[in-house]
């Protein structure tokens, strides 16, 4: 997602009415003490310390990836690369007292992987509530619930995710986690990139001002950076009140790495003056993989699947790592069989996988818009702004490259696999764009809605990040009112857009339909927002088309 580039209810119920304000408090049990806004945590006591929270993520049938950060001493800080060795014990069980213990081990957290620690713990039962704990030296981390998933062939009712994307700590508080958390129903919470931002402090802020200073204050590329940036949010409460309530599965977007990030370097990295991308590159993955709670997949990329019984699989995609550079906009390279986003391989594995599903709903966790995107005919006021948030060039060429729309032929490619082995119930899971969208899939845009759609997609706003209304600096909603007409009425699959605001989802599927619910919150720069329902689509089984409906679940 292109940013501007530097110069040289309480929901006691499990189906919240329409326009309930979520009245969540902070699941404050399960937090470690004190947070500092400003550092990666505050220095440790003599005994160990758990400044990070826990976690846990990528929900199997019989087990789970528990996730901990241990601060042995005062000066083992994040980063610091120093600090002895500590051993580390971890126990699950059945209870949030810890009476019906089912599974523990111990591992060791050294400074080679910055004090992190992973337990892939197994011989769990399916569709099953757990808890989980860790402790080193006499200190006992906070407990946490995680989820496993349902056996990989049963008959599963319902399923329901918390959706997020695009959370810049600089920009605002992660209330959108805290209201997810407080939830209680959630299988899992779903990551679609944009966990960190790696720019400078000030670079990219709230309509440009700083909520809460980015930790280190430098735009981050060194490994000792990525894990600096990485910890301070993870010392927010919020944040760590949502990896105690739920397992999270996560991709990575661009700026995990640095803005447009493509395989070969960033449009946020100047080779040579900022090192070498191949560096660069390499020390934000190993960063990610020590602090998230995610299995590694094929050469340390994020796609991946995993299975949730016959309901739903999940094929999670990497859009960064394999990707040609982003074609210059205009220069028709967009459409060169050549160039591509995805890569070979993961193409290849994306299609076998959807052939082969024999779940209800093939879901696509997906970082960037598929769906394909022209402006249209946007006043000067706005298209300038939209060009700008989305890498344009103002004077309003319609493509944003950066998405599929830069990767025409392996649209195509994939699109046409779906309507060639009428593969049905494919909805991709998006974020990246700052806005909020429902759209249906068309295989050729231009003749839509004569011609079909191969499959839909749900698309998240930012938790925190900058969108629309920010850019030009107006009253939120404002930009929406004048702006979604014109693009509904340019791009004929889209049924809904709301350029302004920010929140979350929640996706709730069942065999008939798989429904994405809107949230939004009250001030994203609040640590205490408020968050309400504003809109709900769906679409049904068999469809491949969304509509929207009245009754958020």
């Amino acid at each position: 997602m292109t940013r501007p580039h530097r110069s040289s209810e309480d929901t006691n119920s499990l189906r919240p009415h329409r326009r309930t304000v979520v009245k969540a408090a902070a699941a404050t049990a399960v937090l470690a003490g004190p947070f500092a806004a400003t550092r990666p945590a505050r220095a440790a006591a003599q005994a160990p310390a758990f400044l990070h929270g826990v976690a846990s993520g990528d929900p199997l049938p019989d087990g789970v990836l528990l996730w901990t950060r241990v601060t042995p001493t005062p000066e083992a800080i994040p980063g610091s690369g120093l600090g002895p060795d500590v051993e580390v014990d971890w126990v699950v069980a059945r209870d949030r007292a810890f009476t019906s213990v089912v599974a523990r081990g111990s591992t060791v957290a050294t400074a080679a992987s910055d004090h992190t620690v992973k337990a892939d713990v197994r011989g769990l039962e399916p569709a099953t509530d757990y808890w989980f704990r860790f402790s080193a030296g006499g200190t006992v981390s906070p407990a946490a619930r995680t989820r496993t998933a349902p056996a990989a062939e049963a008959a599963v009712a319902g399923l329901r995710f918390g959706v997020v994307s695009c959370a810049n700590w600089e920009a605002g508080h992660f209330a959108a986690y805290r209201h997810l958390a407080s939830r209680g129903d959630l299988d899992a919470w779903l990551h679609l990139g944009d966990y960190i931002y790696e720019y400078g402090s000030g670079e990219y802020a709230a309509r440009g001002t700083v909520v809460r200073p980015h930790s280190p204050a430098h735009e981050i590329l060194t490994l000792a950076d990525y894990r600096i940036r990485h910890a301070t949010y993870k010392t927010d409460p919020d944040l760590q009140a949502l990896h105690a309530a739920a397992p999270v599965v996560a991709i990575w977007d661009d700026h995990e790495f640095a803005d447009n990030a493509w395989s070969g370097g960033a449009a946020n990295h100047t080779e040579g003056a900022e090192g070498t991308w191949a560096a660069r590159k390499a020390a934000a993955k190993q960063a990610y993989f020590e602090w998230m709670p995610v299995r590694p997949a094929l050469e340390g990329t994020t796609y991946r699947r995993l299975r949730f019984g016959r309901l739903a699989d999940l094929s999670l995609l990497d859009l960064r790592s394999f990707r040609s550079q982003q074609a210059a906009t205009g220069s028709g390279a967009v459409d060169d069989p050549d160039r591509t986003l995805t890569g070979r391989a993961q193409l290849d594995w994306l299609k076998a996988g959807l052939s082969a599903s024999d779940t209800t709903w093939r879901l696509v966790g997906n970082s960037v818009m598929i769906a394909p995107f022209a402006v249209g005919s946007l006043s000067a006021d706005l298209l300038k702004p939209l060009a700008k948030l989305l890498g344009l060039p103002q004077e309003g060429l319609a493509v944003n490259t950066d998405q599929w729309d830069g990767y025409t032929d392996d649209r195509r490619e994939l699109l046409a696999h779906l309507r060639a082995h009428h593969i049905r119930n494919t909805v991709f899971l998006t974020g990246d764009i700052h806005m909020a969208w429902a759209n249906d899939v068309p295989v050729d845009a231009g003749t839509y809605p004569l011609s079909p759609s191969a499959a839909t997609e749900f698309v998240v706003t930012s938790v925190t990040s900058d969108n629309l209304d920010d850019f030009v600096k107006v009253p939120e909603g404002t930009v929406s009112a004048v702006a979604a007409p014109v693009i509904r009425a340019a791009n004929r699959h889209v049924h809904w857009v709301d350029t302004d605001r920010h929140g979350f989802g929640v996706l709730d599927l069942t065999a008939e339909r798989a429904q994405m619910d809107y949230y939004v919150l009250s001030d994203r720069t609040a640590a205490d927002a408020s968050a309400s329902w504003v809109r709900s689509y769906r679409t049904r089984s068999g469809t491949q088309t969304v509509e929207r409906t009245y009754d958020p679940v």
